[in-house]
């Protein structure tokens, strides 16, 4: 069946539906677009249809463009992707162009057809710019759905007319937050900021749009109309002018400039309020082409969008039954146990979420009821959804509770024989279920040696919060067998998080990759660098944080247990006895990070940092002469992603698209990038190799090129070309 029909009533209304029978949401493609167009030429002409109802067949309206045929585009143009690009562009600018004008006459706008968009639920991307081009939308009362242009976040920027028509709808700093910052909005929302015109009654949002096209409306959109002036001021007047300044300073602000998506967005939007309307849609289409182009974006739409995508559909799952889970234990209730129990009964799986002591096990449940609490408050849950989810959660220090589970989540401290001693308890209680140990550092392998079937014991590292971070590292041990792996991969999905698959070595991917980081940054600091310069530098490379106010937040007496433990591992062989010099010595004045407000910052009574701690500097002196940002910059970037490619070389990482994925929702790694693997591809093998060469004479042999990138640069190859049968679902 195609993605639209068109059935025309008895009451003249053209109701063209939305239905993409092999996708749970409604995504435009080249061809779905083209019949849209063809259907909507089709009611404009036909006498008979005296209006049109965009609807979708599902009970959401769309979740955006497929991605996919930007990359199809790209193949197809291979001489000239940017024409292709524009060219694709522009025609779906002409095609709602089309929707929007309606057959009114060009020069004295009379006549047209009333267009209504009605959408049942959640519209995101070009599904909320397909109705931004009809002259009215109604949206279902459905508190559950999501409206807005989340564009940005995956690198580019609404570029199907979707950034100029807001703007001109809303004003440019009422439409900032949706636009620069992807902010969704629930329908009711979505009508008080002016991006819907109604809300009403589910059961009456097709009859309602009816009414409106056969009540003879207006629809000229103001733009079109002479005199039409910009709410909140064009560029060129006095208070457009001051809303523009503001706009720039804050996405500078917010990206640092190494997001070309923002600038060009920001652009866009100047320039194309000096013009008329159908020249402003001409500008988006010449910027968001240049978006598109930027090797950033390219980078950006294939990790959090193609690749997220299919690691969250399985994409490295074996081949073995269905593994959905239907009862989960969770054993320690501390912060990271009462975080996995919060996700799971919110998934609607039950929980039984175990401690030494009742009191304990009581606490862990009620950070589900506190979570809960505050979704009240803001009126995202109800006393009723608090009410369901808590019924899901048993408390107690019986481990026999657990029989009917069939997947145990162990939490507990990370220590070798408490986790021991706990595996052995819940096999005697609940010996057929998969066994996970929820583990940032200790070995799968040697952990397993407790259980009675290695098979079904695997390795789950949350990262904490659990109930906001996105990325779950699942960590298969020597013996660890496809069911357990796949169980753990079901999990993760029924709980609504991207999962990613790694062999056990010594701190898996993730903290393989950041704790380099973090140590680099440290060695900085003994060494004379200004630690203002190493905390800016990474930020303006595009890191959340940077590696001194990271280490505070993850606790500076956890960096120094994590020091002796890999010392005492690695002997001889352990590299960073400068770093502990300094760690140490932090540790030893008490200075224990965010949580004793006090670290490498400074802090008030209240936690807030205060900048950094001046005794730093009257430690480790400041030198007179600095290094270059792009030194530091480099020194930062080339410790993590170094990391990576020496996982995929060890066979730690299977898929460079997880080491992608992993390294931005783990860490936070440059999002701009793409991640390590897209870094390395944007500047390329050679000169990755060389610049690996010139850090390695200078600060040592943690930067020496790996076999496995300098055998890339000598056949100048690129990791998604050479590893392209892993990814190609990208």
């Amino acid at each position: 069946m195609a993605d639209f029909t068109l059935e025309i009533d008895a009451d003249g209304v053209g109701v063209i539906t939305w239905d993409v029978k092999d996708k749970s949401m409604n995504v435009m493609s080249r061809d779905s677009m083209a019949l849209l167009n063809e259907l909507f030429d089709k009611a404009l002409n036909d006498d008979a249809v005296k209006g049109i109802v965009i609807t979708s067949g599902k009970d959401t309206f769309a979740g955006g463009m497929d991605l996919n045929v930007l990359a199809a585009i790209r193949e197809e143009y291979a001489d000239d992707p940017a024409k292709g690009l524009f060219e694709f562009t522009m025609n779906g600018h002409h095609a709602l162009r089309k929707i929007e004008r309606a057959g009114m006459d060009p020069k004295t706008n009379k006549g047209g057809k009333p267009v209504a968009a009605a959408l049942p639920g959640t519209a995101l991307g070009i599904g909320l710019e397909v109705p931004l081009a009809c002259h009215r939308i109604f949206a279902a009362d459905n508190p559950k759905a999501k409206i807005g242009l989340p564009e940005i976040m995956v690198g580019i920027f609404p570029g199907a007319g979707g950034t100029t028509r807001l703007v001109r709808k809303m004003g440019a700093i009422a439409a900032a937050p949706l636009l620069l910052e992807g902010k969704l909005n629930d329908p009711k929302k979505a009508m008080a900021a002016g991006v819907v015109d109604e809300v009403v009654p589910a059961d009456e949002l097709l009859a309602r749009a009816k009414e409106w096209v056969l009540s003879e409306p207006k629809i000229v959109k103001p733009w079109d109309e002479k005199g039409y002036k910009m709410p909140g001021g064009a560029p060129y007047h006095p208070a457009g002018f001051m809303n523009f300044v503001g706009a720039s300073a804050m996405i500078n602000s917010k990206t640092q400039g190494v997001y070309p998506a923002a600038k060009a967005l920001l652009s866009a939007v100047y320039e194309g309020a000096l013009v008329p309307f159908d020249t402003a849609l001409k500008i988006e289409a010449r910027y968001f082409t240049q978006v598109l182009m930027n090797p950033s974006s390219s980078a950006m739409i294939r990790s959090l969008f193609i690749n997220k995508e299919a690691l969250e559909k399985g994409a490295n799952r074996p081949d073995v039954a269905d593994q959905k889970v239907k009862q989960v234990g969770v054993i320690g209730a501390g912060m990271m146990g009462a975080g996995i129990a919060l996700v799971s009964a919110l998934a609607g799986i039950k929980v039984v979420l175990i401690d030494a002591k009742q009191e304990a096990a009581d606490k862990g449940k009620s950070y589900t009821a506190d979570y809960m609490d505050k979704g009240i408050a803001r009126k995202k849950a109800t006393p009723e959804k608090k009410d369901a989810v808590l019924s899901l959660i048993n408390a107690t220090t019986d481990y026999a509770a657990l029989k009917d589970c069939d997947l145990i989540v162990e939490a507990v401290f990370e220590d070798v024989s408490v986790k021991a001693e706990v595996t052995k308890q819940v096999q005697d209680a609940c010996p057929d279920a998969i066994f996970a140990t929820n583990t940032s550092t200790l070995p799968i392998t040697e952990l397993a040696k407790a259980s009675n079937d290695a098979e079904k014991f695997i390795g789950i590292h949350f990262f904490s919060p659990v109930d906001k971070m996105m990325l779950v590292e699942i960590i298969k041990g020597e013996k660890t067998g496809d069911v357990a792996v796949a169980k753990s991969l079901d999990f993760v999905r029924q709980i609504r998080k991207t999962p990613i698959v790694v062999n056990d070595e010594r701190f898996f991917y993730a903290n393989r990759c950041i704790i380099p980081y973090i140590n680099e940054g440290i060695r900085m600091v003994r060494e004379g660098v200004e630690p203002a310069l190493i905390e800016n530098a990474a930020k303006l490379v595009g890191m959340p944080l940077g590696p001194l106010q990271l280490t505070d937040e993850t606790s500076i007496d956890l960096g120094v247990k994590i020091a002796k433990a890999t010392k005492a591992a690695m002997g001889a062989d352990y590299p960073n006895d400068e770093v502990d010099e300094v760690l140490f010595w932090m540790f030893d004045e008490g200075r224990l990070g965010r949580k004793s407000n006090s670290g490498f910052y400074a802090y008030d009574d209240k936690g807030r940092r205060q900048g950094l701690w001046e005794g730093l500097g009257e430690k480790y002196a400041v030198a007179d002469e600095q290094p270059d940002l792009i030194d530091v910059q480099h020194r930062l970037l080339f410790a993590q992603v170094l990391e990576a490619v020496r996982a995929l070389e060890e066979d730690v990482l299977e898929d460079i698209r997880e080491g992608d994925v992993g390294a931005i929702l783990g860490w936070g790694f440059a999002p701009w990038s793409g991640g390590p693997f897209s870094w390395l591809d944007i500047i390329g093998a050679p000169y990755a190799a060389e610049r690996c060469d010139q850090l390695t004479e200078q600060f040592g042999e943690r930067f020496k090129t790996p076999d496995l990138l300098r055998d890339m640069a000598d056949k100048n190859q690129q990791f998604y070309k050479r590893f392209a049968q892993q990814a190609k679902a990208a």
